[in-house]
């Protein structure tokens, strides 16, 4: 078999096969890869391509395959960034099997990619997902027929229930034992030149006899459950009640954890920690325990929290209702020069922020694509969460948290709109907004599971570098030079050099150093508190109560929330933007926002109080 020009480029170890995932989004790739793959997959840094892609090693009889997960893209002749992403990988390095996953109930809307696949002359696998669903609405597929018209196998398959897995399986197998020597490299510019065989008559006579579709889906509970969420009237309020029920949710299940979590780093302090540091010098101990371990053991009692709120985001994407969200929202940010995708992107944004800025790629329009990355770092993400949920414990303790904490997420809503209204004549958008809607789907355990496992071991993985990075610095600046204390120490004279700024808005000099070093990443202002007060876990909250009001903390909050994002958020910000002044004025616009929101609260308050 012969290779196509390009496959030098990035040439591979032939004694491992390449297989690369391609679908549409919301055809459930990333279910089929997580199932594929297990628990073993990562981010892999592609040379020449603009975006990290998920890839991970599965032994496939025997041998290593190397999985590929592609960006979801609706044509692979398109001109969104993710559309390019995938055809300058198939430029760029070689495949040796494609899995084209579609979703089953919508075969007739995307069995293009298939065809564009097979004009490709790339070897392929299509899978036929979400065929229970499809066969509850009615439609009949019969895979042999489509087997034999497109050239490839095709595997009817359910990736969130296992349903056909094994089957699809081997039939993988199979592709790449035929694929023996094989160095194919997708070529975009030949399948310029097919473009005109992928023809809606293509299309039809391809799936008539394969595919028998009922005239109209059947009646069924996704259509009964939308004329209720997606009510003109009560749609907004009921999903605004639904925000609020998950941070009622994380509030008062995650602090219980929090405490079972802090009895835990506190045994091992007292028990583990503590008796091997004893012999070591007294500044070596303090180093260990209170600038080391002490940051690091208070951040690490909110993974708890953070896995109940990533459980609850699954079951809120996976469920299919954030897409509706986005049809919900679109009257409203249509007006204000963004669409639905673009609440969407700041939804994911609750995770974190760097995904939701990497997800403006599937928008087509720059000028969409800037304005929507313009406000996506106001939302309030799972690092920043922590925070907020650390503060109002220790400042509010009337028990009404979540009613606070959810007003700092309709505050960071209504920043993202009032920007985008006052830039939209800066950014002017004329794409149109295309959305399909899902039907409703309960995620699995095991897909909830997965999801939630994924974000705490990022989370982890960020805590092993930055938190312990910020940590250890915040201790050398508020213990040297030898001696001091206080405000006479580098980080004294650093917060208090910022002293005239932060003042007005009610933030001190221990909180002041804190959010210095919460611009490296949000979860290291935790840590920090913890060094800079020289105690852990619940003394923590005990120190800031006693120094700090209800109204600064929570206009240390609003700060946190609105002013610069974290130092992985800029990369990705340049990376997405290719524009240091668009990202100089991103980072400008959010501390003047941030600064301005916290003086009108905190002056406001403090008057209201007297």
């Amino acid at each position: 078999m012969t290779c196509h020009a390009g496959a030098t480029v990035a040439a591979k170890n032939n004694a491992v096969k390449r297989v690369a995932l391609l679908g549409m989004p919301n055809t459930g790739k990333s279910t089929f890869f997580n199932r594929m793959t297990g628990a073993t997959a990562f981010v892999g840094n592609w040379p020449g391509v603009t975006v990290d892609l998920m890839q991970a090693n599965v032994k496939i009889n025997g041998e290593t395959a190397e999985f590929v997960d592609l960006p979801g893209i609706y044509d692979l002749n398109g001109f969104s960034e993710d559309e390019k992403v995938v055809q300058r990988f198939l430029q760029t390095f070689p495949v040796d099997l494609m899995l084209v996953i579609i979703n089953a109930s919508q075969i007739d809307r995307q069995i293009r990619l298939p065809l564009q696949i097979k004009a490709l002359g790339l070897p392929a696998v299509v899978m036929l997902n979400m065929a229970d669903e499809a066969k509850r609405y009615g439609i009949h597929i019969t895979p042999e027929i489509l087997s034999e018209r497109l050239g490839m196998p095709v595997c009817l398959l359910s990736a969130k229930y296992g349903k056909g897995y094994t089957n699809a399986y081997l039939t993988i197998a199979k592709g790449l034992a035929a694929q023996l020597q094989s160095c194919i490299v997708g070529n975009t510019k030949e399948y310029l030149e097919l473009e005109g065989q992928v023809t809606p008559s293509a299309i039809q006579s391809l799936l008539t006899g394969a595919v028998v579709m009922p005239s109209q889906l059947r009646k069924n509970i996704t259509t009964t459950i939308d004329r209720i969420l997606l009510h003109p009237i009560f749609g907004l309020p009921i999903f605004f009640a639904g925000m609020f029920v998950l941070f009622w949710f994380v509030w008062n299940l995650g602090l219980p954890s929090q405490d079972i979590a802090d009895k835990v780093t506190g045994w091992l302090q007292s028990n583990v920690i503590e008796p091997l540091v004893s012999p070591l010098p007294t500044v070596v101990q303090d180093f260990i325990l209170s600038g080391l371990w002490g940051g690091v053991a208070t951040v690490a009692s909110f993974v708890p929290l953070i896995l109940l709120f990533f459980i609850m985001m699954a079951i809120l994407e996976d469920s299919g209702y954030l897409s509706r969200s986005a049809y919900l929202m679109d009257a409203l940010m249509s007006r204000l020069g963004l669409d639905g995708r673009s609440f969407v992107l700041q939804m994911m944004g609750f995770g974190c922020n760097v995904p939701a800025l990497m997800g403006t790629r599937v928008m087509r329009s720059k000028a969409l694509r800037l304005l929507t990355m313009l406000i996506i770092p106001f939302a309030l993400c799972s690092a920043r969460l922590q925070v907020f949920v650390f503060i109002i414990a220790a400042v509010f303790p009337n028990g009404n948290g979540a009613i606070v904490l959810f007003s700092l997420y309709i505050l960071s809503f209504v920043i993202a709109l009032l920007t985008a209204a006052l830039f939209k004549g800066v950014f002017k958008n004329e794409e149109p907004f295309v959305l399909e809607l899902p039907p409703y789907r309960f995620p699995t355990m095991r897909q909830i599971f997965l999801r939630a496992w994924g974000e705490v071991t990022h989370f982890l993985r960020r805590a092993s570098k930055f938190i312990i990075l910020g940590c250890v610095a915040v201790w050398f600046l508020t213990n040297l030079p030898p001696g001091a204390t206080g405000l006479d120490t580098w980080g004294g004279k650093l917060g208090s050099l910022f002293s005239p700024i932060m003042q007005p808005i009610g933030i001190d000099t221990h909180l002041t150093l804190a959010l210095i070093f919460g611009f490296i990443a949000k979860e290291v202002v935790i840590g920090s508190l913890a060094v800079i007060y020289g105690v852990n876990g619940d003394a923590v909250g005990g120190a800031i109560a006693s120094s700090v009001t209800f109204i600064q903390g929570y206009s240390f909050c609003i700060f946190c929330l609105l002013y610069t994002p974290c130092l992985t958020t800029i990369a990705t910000m340049y990376k997405e933007s290719k524009s240091w002044k668009y990202t100089g004025f991103a980072l400008l616009l959010s501390f003047v926002i941030a600064w301005v929101s916290s003086f009108i609260f905190y002056q406001g308050a403090s008057l209201l109080t007297r």
